[in-house]
């Protein structure tokens, strides 16, 4: 699927819902999954229609010697200060990866699968959690949430980012890390109780234009390897993933505060979105609380 046949499949569902009584005009992001590509889809309704199934290249650098992969977000959740979210480290690699990769579970052991060299037609670009010599452990965007694989620095072009995004449930909030010195915070929409936003160490897997003529998305849309694990096919799209994006019309509900008012993705005011354009695929985002 083209990008402009991505924009179209998103123009006629970007308005919210009308609010049932006793319930949320919820909105999540979609990915269609199909061979040809992403299409990226909204919708507003009730916890009847939530489209659950029935049941049944950078420049390349060596390698720093091994370290241990960076602590789970629910630990940061734990040392953080009340209020404050967790810094996090200065920077984090990443990892390019060239070609459609054999998966291994460990340095030299293969696993069953494939790490493809792109996702919805956009490059691979991962967060490397630990090194070996020769080696690098990566996460993948792919389900289940938490996926990781080893992969040989010869498959990968290393880099790194300066950048962490840290989204607190619990104070509904977003914030932005610039080299471990947080330069950005904002209120945000997050997913309700029946939808909740999944927690967990995730990333950047790459931006989707905005769909048109809705502007509600905002100036675009993040697509991250974070995936809703209370919807698994959202209206037949084969899977649910969790997106940062503009506040759909929602802009009072999100207010200064934040609020619980999403099937799971994350909304921003517009101003506040355009803060992150400047982050790259491959970005950390802990989602905490």
């Amino acid at each position: 699927m083209s990008p402009g046949r991505i924009r179209t499949a998103l123009a006629d569902r970007g308005i919210p819902a009308p609010r049932a009584a006793g319930a949320v005009a919820l909105v999540a992001v979609a990915v269609l999954a199909t061979s040809a590509g992403l299409a990226l889809s909204s919708g507003g309704g009730t916890a009847d229609a939530k489209g659950r199934p029935s049941p049944a290249p950078p420049a390349r650098r060596s390698v720093p010697p091994a370290r241990p992969s960076v602590a789970p977000a629910r630990q940061a959740a734990r040392l953080r200060p009340a209020g404050q979210p967790a810094a996090g480290p200065a920077s984090t690699e990443l990892a390019t990866v060239r070609a459609t990769a054999p998966r291994y579970a460990a340095p030299g052991r293969l696993a069953a699968g494939a790490v493809p060299a792109d996702w919805y037609q956009r490059p691979s670009v991962l967060p490397v959690i630990a090194t070996r010599p020769g080696w690098v452990e990566v996460r993948l965007a792919q389900r289940p949430d938490g996926s990781t694989a080893w992969l040989p620095v010869s498959d990968v072009a290393l880099s790194s980012t300066p950048y962490r995004i840290v989204v607190d449930l619990a104070t509904t909030k977003l914030a932005l890390y610039d080299r471990g010195r947080l330069v950005f915070s904002a209120p945000a929409g997050v997913g309700t109780p029946d939808d909740p936003t999944p927690t967990g160490e995730f990333f950047v897997a790459f931006d989707e234009p905005p769909p048109r003529p809705n502007p509600g998305y905002g100036p675009f849309i993040i697509v991250t390897s974070d995936h809703s694990r209370a919807i698994s096919d959202w209206e037949g799209s084969g899977d649910a993933v969790i997106g940062i994006h503009g506040p759909l019309g929602e802009d009072s509900e999100i207010g200064t505060t934040g609020g619980r008012i999403s099937h799971g993705c994350i909304r921003l005011h517009d101003q506040a979105l355009e803060e992150l354009a400047k982050v790259p695929p491959g970005t950390p985002i802990d989602v905490i609380g």
